[in-house]
């Protein structure tokens, strides 16, 4: 089994998707001192499906996950989006060209999950096969420990899901960056090649970068 190694990357996503060691990736801080104001962002606010094919800054990759479901406050492990019942069933994965990530909020790093490019299976459009990032949340109900009835934690691990996309949507806004949250996923095709487990079910997923 190839070794995990920990690389310390801190130009831009390029790296990442253009070559070298499929290992894991030690996020930049993010940057909690940028962007427009709320009211600004809120009124930006909107969905395109129109993307460049450049790759994003691995600074921008770590503030949207930050910004998606980092950890805010460390203290209590807390994070930027509300979980039901604290949770925290929500997994990220991102898509670059040579692999799915998985993002590790606690320790702010992306692990390695596949190699190769499965940007396809991420979506049915055609933009989201050369996008430079796709987001999937996915949530593993081994993480929900609950006696609420199915359609309670459906819904409530729903929400969830779309508390991270809109904060994902907001920080687009902020700077200037397409994004689009989808439904349209080929689900069982992508969760064979992740490996998912039963248990974890693939709710949405989200193409952010640059609009053409």
């Amino acid at each position: 089994m190839k070794k995990i190694l920990l690389a310390f990357l801190l130009i831009s996503s390029a790296v990442i998707a253009q070559g070298g060691d499929f290992v894991a990736v030690l996020l930049p801080p993010p940057q909690r001192e940028i962007g427009k104001p709320l009211m600004q962002a809120l009124t930006l606010r909107k969905s395109s499906r129109s993307f460049d094919t450049r790759q994003l800054p691995l600074q921008d990759v770590s503030n949207i996950l930050w910004a998606a479901g980092g950890v805010n406050r460390p203290a209590s492990g807390n994070r930027t989006a509300p979980s039901a019942h604290n949770w925290k069933e929500i997994d990220i994965y991102i898509a670059f060209e040579n692999g799915v990530y998985l993002y590790d909020a606690v320790s702010h790093l992306l692990l390695p999950v596949v190699e190769g490019d499965f940007r396809e299976l991420f979506g049915v459009q055609d933009f989201v096969k050369t996008a430079p990032v796709n987001l999937l949340y996915v949530s593993d109900y081994a993480k929900i420990k609950s006696n609420d009835s199915e359609e309670t934690k459906t819904i409530f691990t729903s929400a969830d899901a779309g508390f991270m996309a809109q904060n994902v949507y907001l920080y687009c806004a902020s700077q200037d960056l397409s994004v689009v949250v989808r439904g349209l996923i080929p689900k069982e095709k992508l969760s064979k090649a992740l490996n998912l487990r039963m248990e974890q079910k693939i709710l949405l997923s989200q193409t952010v970068g640059y609009g053409k």
